[in-house]
Parts: structure tokens; C-alpha cells; sequence
């Protein structure tokens, strides 16, 4: 047979992250790659007491549901976006799988072939394929420790005139950044002025390790919910667990109304069941005070292999202090391909995630993103004796 593909494949491309955990499958090697929660703290007994909750039911908890959602997830999602002053109602809500769809659904019915968007540059991995799969050009904006610089910003939204910029603010994937106040008005200010919508990625926010810190999202600094200048997406993947693959979205009821149509001729729905269950979770565990210890044990881990970044053997490594999220994002010498060094590393027995991938335009080979969440404390000195064979190998072959 001869299989002619479409010309949206021409756009697809294998995930680094995907890959890399494939090559570290079944063997033992730590990894540091993928952006994975630490399942020791996963509230198993409450996942399994909220499905038992939902058989209590009967057989109606498993037939088809609405392709918004099942409506009281959407309305304790609501009363949590509250609490961080986004005020919505569930018309402005879709329940996704994970936030990765609500991103793939605003692609397909806000974007076209050849319209441009703007992004960090270094931005999240997966978000790229789905832009470049459907044919947009993605342009980086330059940025800095404290988010896109304004001044590149304005002129590439002269010059390019975008259809979208995006964006994760908070503890961003793969530069662990959260952008300061100002920066955040300047971009919904700049997007407001040139009728370009927002898509704000979050799904990190309430891993900070400064309670104190107040990193409010663009979308409660917008007009909201109808009007409003930013789509926001989220997800319970880092603070439930992943396996319930559940996220959503919120904005305009227009464009809300708009992506359901597309959800429903993608997938009718995501599982009713997993959402009934978390619904259940919502109502009868206390999800705030899992997040606190959660973020407690990350803040932990993060101390740990930064005192192990300080030591001498990686003097030369070039990385800023995340205060949230889950990752490190480090800079090597100009003279070191990440992507070399990573075969190195997995024969020493350690993993991470090469840089270049996470660009859109002008990629520095020279970078990696390290995870700090999944590996214990106990074993993350033993990843850090490997990655400092690989690098000493590395320069000894040059």
C-alpha cells in the first residue's frame, strides 16, 4: 500500500521528552527528563475512595456526558478560579483532556496556515508541535529573567502582527521563570491595544515555594470573562495525578463556544468518568492542603540539587534559583552540545532533556532542562555524579 499522508504531518514532530523517555524505559537510569510529579505523594486512597463514590451511583455514572464537561467539576473549578480573582461562570469553561488539548483545540479555531504567532523563546516543547503542525510561523520574543522583554515585544508585534502570543508566566517549562507584575501588564496592555488574544499556559501556578509571592495570572488582570483579551488554561496534572488527564480552559464564552464545537468533533468528550471522580475528590478531600505538602517536598528537592548544582565539578554551568514549578533550566559552555552530552549521560545512567527542541527560532545547544520533582532527594546526588561523569567524558573526547 502506498500511504499518502496530509500535509499536516509534514508539520509533526516526535517529542524530545517522549523519546527520551522510551530510551529510559526498563532500564536504571535516573531521569531527570520529563516534567513528572513525584508519585510517592500521589493521594491514591482518595483517587480510589472518589471512584468508588461514583459507582455508589450506579450505571448512569458511565454513560456519555456533556462535551463542555460534567457541570459541578466545572462549577468547583470555578469556585477555585475565584479564589485567585479570575470570576467565571461555566459557559466560559470547557473540560479538556489535560491542558495540552485546550491548546490544540485554540490552535485549530483561532489559527490558520500562515497567520504568525509569538512566543518565549525558549517556550514549552509541545505547544511548539501543535503550532508548527498546523503551519503558523512562530516567532520567539527575547526575554530575561523576569519574562519577555517589552521593548522586543513591541516590535515584533509592529512588524509581524500576530494573531496570538503564548505564554506560561508562572514557573515557565523549560526556564522555571515567573515574570514579574509589570511585565505581565505590559504584555496584556501591547495585546489589548493590537487585538491580539493571549493564550496563557498554567499549569505550574500553585507550585511556588514562596507562599507569600503573589503571581497574579493575565487573565485576572483582564477585563473578564466575556471581552476579555486572554484564553487561560490549566490543569489538575501536577497537583492530583496525570492519569486523570483532566484540564480546562476559560475565556470569552465565544471562543469557549467555539472550541467545544471542535472538541466534539475530536472526541464527543474527555472522560466522564475521571471527571465525575474528581469531582469527588474536590468535594470530600482537601486538595489545598495536598498542594501545601506537595509544595513543601519540591521546595525540598529543588534545595537539594541546587546545592548540588553549586558544587565545584559544575562551576561552569550557568542556572537561576526556580522559585516554583519543576525545573532547571541550565546553560552549559558555549563549546558543549546538550544533545551529545545526553548520550554520554545515559550511559552513565542518567537523563535529561536537551535544550534545542524547546526553541522556536535560534536554538542554544548549549542548554538543558533538569526535573527535580520525580527523582528523591536520597538519589538526586547520585544523578548529579552522573551527569558530572558525562560532562567530564564530554570534554575529554574534544
Amino acid at each position: 500500500m502506498n500511504y499518502t499522508f496530509s500535509k499536516y504531518t509534514e508539520g509533526l514532530r516526535s517529542s524530545a521528552v517522549r523519546d527520551i523517555l522510551k530510551l529510559t524505559q526498563g532500564k536504571s537510569i535516573i531521569s531527570l527528563a520529563g516534567g513528572l510529579p513525584a508519585e510517592d505523594f500521589f493521594p491514591l486512597d482518595a483517587v480510589r475512595a472518589s471512584f468508588e463514590r461514583v459507582f455508589e451511583k450506579g450505571k448512569s455514572a458511565l454513560q456519555y456526558g456533556l462535551t463542555e464537561g460534567y457541570t459541578p467539576l466545572r462549577e468547583a473549578i470555578c469556585e477555585r478560579m475565584a479564589a485567585k480573582s479570575m470570576h467565571i461562570q461555566p459557559d466560559n469553561m470547557l473540560i479538556t483532556t489535560g491542558s495540552q488539548q485546550a491548546i490544540d483545540l485554540l490552535a485549530r479555531v483561532y489559527l490558520s496556515p500562515d497567520d504568525v504567532i509569538l512566543v518565549e523563546n525558549p517556550t514549552y516543547l509541545a505547544a511548539l508541535q501543535i503550532f508548527q503542525a498546523i503551519g503558523v510561523q512562530v516567532i520567539g520574543v527575547d526575554a530575561d529573567e523576569h519574562g519577555m522583554i517589552m521593548d522586543d515585544l513591541e516590535d515584533k508585534l509592529k512588524l509581524y502582527k500576530p494573531k496570538l502570543v503564548y505564554v506560561i508566566p508562572t514557573f515557565a517549562n523549560p526556564t522555571g521563570k515567573v515574570w514579574s507584575l509589570e511585565r505581565r501588564k505590559g504584555l496584556l496592555d501591547k495585546c489589548k491595544r493590537m487585538n491580539v488574544l493571549i493564550l496563557e499556559d498554567d499549569p505550574y501556578g500553585e507550585i511556588k515555594f514562596d507562599t507569600r509571592a503573589v503571581n497574579p495570572t493575565i487573565f485576572s488582570l483582564d477585563t473578564h470573562p466575556e471581552d476579555c483579551t486572554v484564553v487561560y488554561t490549566s490543569t489538575f496534572s501536577k497537583t492530583v495525578v496525570p492519569a486523570l488527564r483532566t484540564g480546562w480552559v476559560i475565556g470569552d464564552s465565544r471562543v469557549i463556544q467555539q472550541m467545544t464545537r471542535a472538541k466534539q468533533a475530536a472526541d464527543l468528550h474527555s472522560s466522564t468518568l475521571d471527571q465525575q471522580a474528581l469531582h469527588q475528590l474536590l468535594t470530600h478531600y482537601d486538595l489545598d492542603a495536598h498542594i501545601v505538602t506537595i509544595r513543601e517536598e519540591y521546595h525540598k528537592r529543588m534545595l537539594r540539587m541546587k546545592l548540588l548544582l553549586s558544587d565545584a565539578r559544575f562551576a561552569d554551568l550557568r542556572w537561576l534559583e526556580p522559585q516554583g514549578g519543576m525545573f532547571f533550566w541550565v546553560e552549559l559552555p558555549a563549546s558543549i552540545h546538550s544533545s551529545e552530552l545526553l548520550k554520554l549521560a545515559v550511559q552513565e545512567g542518567v537523563a535529561f532533556v536537551p535544550g534545542t527542541d524547546f526553541y522556536a527560532e535560534n536554538p542554544k545547544h548549549n542548554t538543558m532542562r533538569l526535573n527535580f520533582t520525580h527523582t528523591a532527594p536520597e538519589h538526586l546526588g547520585s544523578a548529579m555524579d552522573r551527569l558530572s561523569a558525562a560532562l567530564t567524558a564530554y570534554r575529554q573526547q574534544v
